[in-house]
């Protein structure tokens, strides 16, 4: 039996991604990229392990697809991403022009819906809130335990 590819199977490959930036001390966030129903890159947040302000999952995710593509952009795919872009990646999605951006957990100190002017590209499809409790307890426990060494 095969698993329908529905927005739920995808943010959980994304969550998948984002265990991987805990496991490795990065703020949990995880991003895929899908064309087709295919899966065509993968990314976590990277900044301390790169030494690199912009290593964010969704910018890694959206240069591998871009990579695999073999073009700049993304018209036809979806990133799933399990935190609510900044306002640094949603430009980026912009000029991309992503197709559909789909993410779960909000970002109300950071994210790019704070801005009020449109960032992402006009044609640009948004779904929030896929597996939002799962993503949101992912960051919430990394900041939890960030505070308790203190």
């Amino acid at each position: 039996m095969t698993e329908l590819f529905t927005d739920e199977y995808f943010m959980r490959e994304a969550l998948k991604e984002a265990r991987k930036a805990l496991d490795i001390g990065e703020v949990p966030v995880g991003a895929v990229v899908v064309c087709k129903n295919k899966i065509i890159a993968r990314a976590h947040n990277q900044t301390e392990k790169l030494t690199d302000a912009t290593a964010h999952a969704e910018m890694l995710a959206m240069t591998a697809a871009a990579n695999y593509l073999g073009s700049k952009y993304l018209n036809e795919c979806t990133l799933y991403v399990t935190l609510e872009p900044c306002v640094m990646c949603a430009g980026a999605l912009q000029w991309v022009q992503l197709q559909r951006l789909v993410y779960g957990a909000t970002d109300p100190q950071r994210g790019y819906r704070l801005v009020k002017s449109p960032v992402l590209h006009p044609r640009t499809e948004v779904v929030e809130g896929i597996n939002m409790e799962e993503a949101s307890e992912l960051i919430h426990s990394f900041f939890r335990r960030l505070r308790d060494k203190d």
